[in-house]
């Protein structure tokens, strides 16, 4: 069984490594110190098991553990955190494997024995608490991730939602609705199959026909206002 170990300690790192080695749980293929490189690693190295903190830099646990769930065939995952039970329970992931740290060895061959892999109920469960930081798509290349702060536009079209970015485009499959729930701090609804990020206003103009229509910055195309939010996005770009 292949492991990957995500930990932005070293020293924890290598306790379980440590203990995976000397308990013939499995095979340590790679480490990785954050949830990006958590990503990263699971495409390169394929394992069948992460072993993975929580409160980590530049993406946490739980955020890299929803991004896994879209992967054709998502490794099992065992948190293991400073979080008791009660913490656990509060972000929605008693569903998922975790162990307390500082881990035991027996609570750690325990884990292995009840390992599984994350199913769609696990994968809704997983940071319903907080927003993320990334937005991952299945492209040709594998799971691209695309910063939130680099999203200028949500836009619906047919099954699918583009994601335009100020690198290119990517093409996910999530409801508008979701994403604008999730994201409605940093996002303003202008018509029904667009989402616009609010500091990438630039203003608003008046159509011939009577329609209003957005300027964004880092985007050549003007982005159409549907009646019913004019009010809405004159009110925001009057206060930018």
């Amino acid at each position: 069984m292949n492991v990957l170990i995500v930990d932005d300690e070293e020293l924890a790192r290598s306790r379980l490594q440590r203990f995976v080695e000397s308990e013939q749980l499995g095979t340590v293929i790679a480490v990785a110190s954050n949830g990006v490189q958590a990503i990263e690693a699971v495409e390169t190295f394929l394992p069948d098991v992460v072993l993975m903190d929580i409160q980590m830099p530049t993406m946490d646990g739980l955020e890299a553990a929803r991004h896994l769930t879209q992967l054709d065939t998502p490794p099992a995952i065992i948190f293991c955190t400073a979080y008791d039970e009660f913490a656990i329970e509060a972000f929605n992931v008693q569903a998922v494997g975790y162990l307390l740290k500082p881990v035991r060895k027996e609570e750690l061959k325990t884990a292995f024995s009840r390992l599984d892999k994350i199913n769609k109920a696990q994968s809704l469960a997983l940071n319903k608490e907080t927003s993320r930081s990334h937005i991952s798509a299945k492209t040709h290349q594998g799971l691209e991730l695309v910063a939130v702060e680099n999203i200028i536009l949500f836009k619906a079209e047919q099954k699918y939602i583009s994601v335009i970015h100020k690198n290119g485009e990517v093409l996910i499959d999530e409801p508008l609705k979701d994403l604008e729930d999730e994201f409605t701090e940093k996002f303003i609804r202008v018509h029904r199959n667009s989402l616009v990020r609010k500091t990438a206003i630039q203003g608003l103009e008046k159509c011939d026909d009577g329609s209003f229509s957005l300027r964004l910055n880092c985007y050549s195309e003007s982005v159409p206002i549907s009646r019913r939010h004019v009010a809405q996005v004159r009110k925001l770009v009057k206060g930018l």
